[in-house]
């Protein structure tokens, strides 16, 4: 397999410039002629279909979503980064590139990045002229605050809303089209395979989700932005029907996997409440702000919190990181969590807590300013959990949260399948091993308004428009693999239900490929997953028929998939002997137990190829190049 990331040559300043000056371009009265199909409508997905469609193009965009105001990008709390420097504490655009570079452990592309932080500007101007209401200062600038893994101040916001809002936003840019007709929407419909036609992807099969229909759409180009694959843990902090199955069925038609075992545990979730569960509550990673963590100094200390004097209290982050305190990335917050809850000084029920404390906060600022700034924050944990974090600290523990691997894809968005491009959590390309907060939103509505609309034409102008009919041995082959699929789903006739399985998998790969890995847990764990793979095949209960509403055909499809994406996480993680990010190898760490990077074997991209289901999967390597910004040792003390 040949990786070509396609990087303009030149000064990291001028890359994105030099893309945009050589590209091809297509007339805007050809735009018509050419029809793209839109898998997704979060952030990215609505954006790019929105914007394609203002370019006049004819797009189709489909959601597994009654309408793309559930697409899960209405979930994030805290904010999105830009460099706009508001704040005059000395951001700017290199700052912002650097800052994400070393918060992904320098294992993701640096022109990448760059281009990510360039646009973060255009971003923020492109929300509020569609009238997001991001929070302003009292004079009427915006306002900003900050996040982990940054000294400035750069995160815009809009309360703990600001996914809700951004959506909001994009979505109504989305409607516009589909009222002016350039965009047909296809809700409740769920991607089940990419359709490969003279080694291009040429279309998409789906399935109704209501109806149970199958059918087939052609297109010039395929732009998936289905999100990121967190629900393979079975709890996390995504929204319970998000999955990967659209990513991982094009991974089986040639688009490589890359990275898969670099998966993001927010240190900010409420803990699990019991086995009852189906997923966890993020809280806003921008509590940190004002939020003190600690623990009890000593193990076994049982008492209330407000019975604990402060020399008894250990406030941990900020006497291991003095610099950044409370506001260290998230992998380093979230492995501190974990250790003092190991050593039994944890709180709240199963000892699987630690304290977010506002007290200090409430009384140097008055309750009032902090119900301004947190207000929605604070009365979602209070409905969930029947406390008042007024009066009472918050219970946090981590939790999974976001894939930062997932298809690779070149300096286009396109990935190893031509005529596939992949946007938002869905790709790889910009987080490498560890994502800063406020950074998911920043990446999907650029891709999504700004890269893929700009890329995409090249090799459309390349290529010249095609035919939409879906009658070729392509298709008709693509589909009868689909169908044979659900049948034998279908046919099971076993014992047990489709979350009995998911959440023995999801407990085996928190357990050995979770916040901590070793070679034991990791080997242990590929010889568990073909025996519970077997298992489900083999014990499976569905009830209902493939032909109408059937939601435990859509899971079971789903967890299937997960299947053969536990065995490649784990197989990258054995593989990738080092400690980086969020990849913490129990092996490789330092004396006082920070990750310990190897860049003299490891400075690259894992790179998987799907070689069969006979076939281990194919191992290539990207080199990763640090030439603006040197390689150093992350370091947030």
């Amino acid at each position: 397999m040949e990786l070509d990331a396609r990087i303009p040559s030149g000064r990291l300043e001028e890359k994105w410039d030099l893309r945009l000056r050589e590209g091809h371009l297509v007339g805007p009265n050809n735009r018509r002629k050419y029809t793209l199909l839109v898998v997704g409508s979060g952030l990215a997905g609505a954006a790019a279909a929105a914007t394609l469609g203002e370019l006049g193009y004819r797009v189709h965009c489909f959601c597994f979503q009654d309408s793309p105001r559930r697409a899960h990008s209405i979930a994030a709390q805290g904010g999105i980064n830009a460099a706009k420097n508001y704040r005059n504490d000395g951001d700017s655009v290199w700052r912002l590139f650097h800052d994400t570079l070393k918060g992904g452990d320098f294992r993701s592309r640096e022109a990448n990045v760059y281009r990510l932080a360039q646009l973060s500007n255009q971003l923020i101007d492109q929300c509020v002229a569609q009238g997001v209401p991001f929070a302003r200062e009292y004079g009427g600038t915006l306002a900003t605050r900050s996040f982990g893994g940054a000294l400035v101040s750069r995160t815009f916001y809009a309360r703990g809303q600001t996914g809700q809002q951004l959506l909001l936003g994009a979505y109504q840019a989305l409607e516009r089209q589909v009222q002016a007709g350039q965009v047909c929407m296809h809700p409740r419909t769920e991607m089940l395979d990419v359709v490969v036609e003279d080694g291009r992807a040429r279309g998409i099969v789906v399935r109704s989700l209501v109806t149970g229909g199958i059918r087939s759409l052609a297109g010039d180009a395929v732009l998936l932005a289905t999100g990121g694959y967190g629900n393979i843990y079975y709890l996390s902090t995504n929204a319970r029907g998000a999955n990967a199955t659209a990513i991982w069925r094009a991974h089986r038609r040639g688009a490589a996997f890359a990275n898969p075992c670099f998966t993001q545990i927010h240190p900010t979730c409420i803990p699990a409440s019991g086995a009852h569960q189906s997923k966890l509550t993020l809280m806003s990673e921008s509590l940190r702000n004002d939020g003190r963590v600690w623990v009890p100094g000593r193990a076994g200390d049982v008492r209330a919190p407000r019975d604990v004097p402060e020399d008894d209290r250990d406030y941990y982050l900020e006497r291991r990181y003095p610099t950044y305190g409370n506001l260290a990335p998230r992998d380093i917050a979230s492995r501190a969590a974990k250790e003092v809850c190991d050593q039994g000084r944890g709180v709240g029920p199963g000892r699987r807590g630690v304290y977010l404390d506002f007290s200090e906060a409430i009384r140097r600022l008055g309750e009032h300013v902090i119900r301004e700034r947190y207000g929605n924050l604070f009365e979602m944990y209070e409905q969930i959990t029947g406390e008042n974090p007024y009066r009472v600290p918050m219970r946090i523990y981590p939790a999974v949260h976001y894939a930062m691997g997932g298809l690779w894809v070149d300096y286009d968005l396109q990935s190893t399948l031509p005529g596939l491009y992949v946007l938002g959590e869905a790709n790889f390309s910009d987080h490498g091993a560890n994502r800063l907060g406020a950074s998911a939103l920043m990446q999907g509505l650029a891709d999504g308004y700004f890269i893929a609309p700009n890329t995409i034409c090249d090799e459309l102008a390349r290529q010249g428009p095609r035919s939409n009919k879906v009658d070729g041995p392509a298709f008709r082959d693509a589909e009868r693999e689909v169908k044979s699929k659900l049948e034998r789903l279908l046919g099971c006739r076993g014992a047990r239900t489709v979350d009995d399985h998911f959440r023995e998998l999801g407990a085996l790969l928190w357990e050995h490929c979770g916040m901590a890995r070793n070679e034991r847990g990791l080997t242990r764990a590929l010889e568990r997953i073909p025996e519970l793979r077997s298992a489900f095949w083999q014990d499976l209960r569905l009830p209902d028929t493939g032909e109408e509403l059937n939601q435990s055909l859509e899971r079971a499809g789903r967890l299937a998939d997960y299947y053969e994406l536990a065995d490649l996480m784990c197989r990258d993680a054995l593989e990738r002997r080092e400690s980086c990010g969020a990849h913490f190898r129990e092996e490789h760490q330092t004396l006082d137990g920070e990750a310990k990077r190897d860049d003299e074997n490891f400075a690259h991209v894992s790179v998987w190829a799907h070689r069969g289901d006979r076939a281990p999967p194919a191992l290539h390597k990207e080199p990763l190049a640090f030439e603006a910004v040197a390689a150093e040792t992350r370091s947030y003390k």
